[in-house]
């Protein structure tokens, strides 16, 4: 079987080499004059404040499809955040490069990206196409194989990112991060009592608790990366606390649990949204489903949800990294699946490279250009 799929890869590779090649004198200003560019801002917001689930879009944005990509803007962001790091912990220290040094690294980069002999696209989608037609190796990319391919990429950005995280918050350097050693988020610290981040349980000890899965009071970089990203995690107990903050939110009345009011106000708007439903002016065609779903929800019929009821729409609440891949790869399907047939053939990436690319094209190059930023 592998041997079949390398056979056939092979003859693929060749046949649109062939087919570049034979076309490219017809059409040689096709791709090439358009410049690639690494991101120069990068949103270092911490984690999702809850108090604006909308943020977490721009905050948490799609990762980089290529990993040669991913890994020279990751390397330009721990620059960043490491120059932000020294100012805001240790203003009295002296940055060991300077603004005009970092822009001549970020610089290269760009430079490397545009040489076409160094940082070729065909080529990279030539050799990037076998390692996301994995399930099954059929010659063509589905939607499916796109979205784990993206969420893997992203889960990588994720990971780094609490990397350096606890490179902050481990103190005594012993690989794990106690309660006494994690710092809350500053929009945690500027609040008073009252406000909404000391009055909920976000980066308090029954946060801290359901993320420690193993309940030696510290956690590791796996327990660590559940606790700063609760919607991505497959921690049982952690998803319960998340509900039964999403219902001390919401509950308006403080019986501790979400009537049909609360939930139609509240947690329908933000369910609807992410489900992409289109908004209405007949106020019967959006209540009517609310209605529906909240029955469905209340299993013990007594006219309220509770934490436990609220599990199974709690990541459409709160979207995990699935939700926002998905996203992409629906994009990604609709531009370059020209033949309609909902998968990506090899023929139709190459010829499309800046749907993949995207994240990294400057459209001011290309004014013509239809460019969707959708998810940078």
């Amino acid at each position: 079987m592998a041997k079949a799929s390398f056979i056939i890869y092979i003859t693929l590779a060749v046949a649109l080499l062939l087919l570049i090649s034979h076309s490219s004198n017809n059409n040689s200003h096709h791709h090439r004059h358009r410049r690639l560019k690494v991101r120069s801002n990068f949103n270092f917001t911490p984690p999702t404040d809850p108090r604006h689930p909308h943020d977490r879009l721009s905050a948490s944005a799609a990762a980089a499809f290529d990993p040669v990509v991913a890994e020279i803007e990751r390397k330009r962001e721990d620059k960043q955040w490491e120059h932000r790091y020294i100012q805001t912990h240790h203003p009295e220290s002296t940055p060991t490069e300077s603004p005009d040094h970092e822009w001549d690294d970020f610089a290269s980069a760009e430079d490397y990206l545009n040489d076409e002999e160094k940082f070729n696209v065909t080529n990279r989608l030539l050799l990037l196409f076998p390692n996301i037609d994995i399930d099954p190796p059929d010659g063509y990319v589905s939607a499916a194989e796109l979205t784990q391919w993206n969420l893997k990429q992203s889960q990588k950005e994720v990971l780094h990112r609490t990397q350096r995280e606890m490179e902050v918050h481990d103190k005594n350097r012993d690989g794990f991060v106690t309660l006494a050693e994690y710092q809350p988020p500053s929009w945690v610290v500027n609040s008073d009592n009252n406000s909404f981040g000391y009055e909920m349980g976000w980066w308090k000890e029954e946060h801290f608790n359901a993320s420690d899965v193993d309940g030696d009071g510290q956690l590791n970089i796996t327990e660590f990366n559940d606790f700063l990203h609760p919607s991505d995690s497959t921690n049982h107990k952690l998803l319960e606390w998340l509900c039964k903050e999403e219902i001390r939110e919401r509950d308006t009345d403080k019986d501790g649990k979400i009537n049909y009011t609360e939930f139609y106000h509240g947690i329908y708007d933000l369910i609807r949204t992410h489900e992409g439903v289109q908004d209405s002016s007949h106020e019967y065609a959006v209540e009517a489903p609310a209605k529906t779903l909240f029955n469905q929800l209340d299993k013990d019929g007594d006219g309220y949800l509770s934490h436990i009821e609220l599990l199974p729409v709690i990541q459409k609440i709160h979207p995990s990294e699935l939700y926002y891949t998905q996203q992409q790869s629906e994009y990604i399907m609709q531009q370059a699946d020209t033949d309609k047939d909902g998968r990506l053939s090899l023929t139709e990436m190459v010829e499309n490279p800046y749907v993949f690319y995207s994240a990294v094209y400057d459209e001011d190059e290309d004014e013509d250009y239809d460019y969707h930023d959708e998810f940078r």
